[in-house]
């Protein structure tokens, strides 16, 4: 692992919301570094995904701060955190279902460019977004799929095609929520590849929702345990794994655990 960045390029300071009397996310305090790819575990309930919710600005907070680059952007939306370099995959990101794969994707590729969300525009006048848009497809195994309507995708392909898109979008921050749920086990491998890739990136901070514990042991770095909406642990893999408020909360019991790291 690369040695993080001095400056986090995403904070959150005692982030929580509540639901009437229902405390989903409770306090949170986290930094996260570029360079570093975080796994946040816990059991069914967690707060995990409200967490990741709170982070991309789908979900106001009810207290707390939430920083990108040290820029607060507690009020901000979902869009504006977008622009300042949070990408989500899998919730954030919307296909169009009844335009092809290439087209999604090219429409990624075009807005990074700055030259906006124009489904008018002259294809022939933009060959090297085509190009570029080819390449993210060819990271995704999906060039074969390439002209075929996303309606008519498997479950497996979409969520390929999601971070195809993700990546054509080339956010610093990108989030991951249970990237391979849904998947064949031949599907698994290439999304797994695609975020080793990602986690290279010293300029990257990767964020991931879990639970497989295979998943998370290839690729974390860094483990931070949710439960009740607390943040209960946070260190590196092999001792976070090994504790035993992990072992309660997140496996659950003896045997789960011992199954676990067998």
């Amino acid at each position: 692992m690369t040695a993080p960045a001095s400056q986090p390029s995403l904070s959150t300071r005692d982030l929580t919301i509540r639901f009437g009397g229902h405390v989903a996310v409770n306090g949170v305090t986290a930094d996260f570094y570029p360079g570093t790819l975080t796994v946040i575990v816990g059991p069914n309930g967690a707060g995990k995904t409200t967490y990741f919710n709170l982070v991309s600005g789908q979900l106001p907070a009810s207290s707390g701060s939430v920083f990108v680059n040290g820029q607060d952007v507690t009020r901000a939306g979902a869009a504006r955190r977008t622009r300042l370099g949070i990408g989500r995959a899998f919730q954030l990101t919307n296909l169009f279902p009844h335009l092809s794969v290439i087209e999604n994707v090219r429409l990624a590729v075009q807005s990074r460019a700055g030259l906006g969300l124009n489904f008018l525009s002259i294809w022939s006048s933009h060959r090297e977004l085509i190009a570029r848009a080819e390449h993210y497809l060819e990271r995704v195994d999906l060039m074969k799929r390439r002209d075929a309507y996303v309606g008519t995708l498997s479950h497996g392909d979409q969520r390929k095609l999601e971070v195809a898109i993700l990546l054509a979008l080339e956010p610093g921050i990108m989030m991951f929520d249970e990237p391979t749920a849904g998947m064949s086990v031949d599907e698994v491998p290439v999304v797994l590849d695609l975020i080793h890739a990602v986690k290279r990136d010293s300029n990257k901070t990767v964020l991931l929702v879990e639970h497989k514990m295979d998943v998370v042991r290839a690729l974390a770095d860094r483990i931070i345990v949710l439960h009740n909406g607390t943040l209960v642990a946070d260190g590196n893999p092999q001792e976070v794994m090994q504790s035993k408020i992990v072992q309660e909360a997140y496996l659950g019991t003896p045997e789960s655990a011992h199954a676990a790291h067998a």
